[in-house]
């Protein structure tokens, strides 16, 4: 399972636009760039996307029933009803395995990030001559 969540964290960050990228290439083909090749690089992007997120979900859920996790609420905190305030949903429970290994692709993706814009992009202003 946390070869998989790896996987599937990697190509949200890589394949999924790759793909997508690919895809909008093969609609254009030898011509210039045409709004009808970026609407495939977004349509195709938004759906393989949205299916890596979905099968995280899964992965998620299998994970924490296989490990006996407690299964939380779906529901984000802020669209909870104000009036429970006895109400302990989310509090004390440790973060599962495939949580962690999402978090650090994200810690390792902005740093990546952060990286190469401050020491490879170079600046985006011309050069004084």
């Amino acid at each position: 399972m946390a070869g998989a969540t790896a996987f599937l964290v990697i190509n949200v960050w890589t394949g999924a636009p790759l793909l997508a990228l690919w895809a909008g290439s093969k609609t254009v083909g030898e011509q210039r760039l045409s709004m009808a090749a970026v609407f495939v690089v977004v349509i195709v992007l938004i759906a393989v996307e949205l299916a890596m997120i979905f099968a995280l979900s899964r992965l998620d859920s299998a994970y924490k029933q296989m490990t006996g996790h407690a299964l939380s609420e779906n529901r984000m905190t802020w669209l909870r009803s104000m009036n429970t305030q006895g109400e302990t949903v989310g509090l004390g429970v440790p973060l599962s395995m495939l949580e962690r290994i999402v978090m650090a692709s994200v810690y390792l993706g902005v740093i990546a990030f952060l990286v190469w814009y401050v020491f490879f992009a170079g600046s985006p202003l011309p050069a004084a001559s």
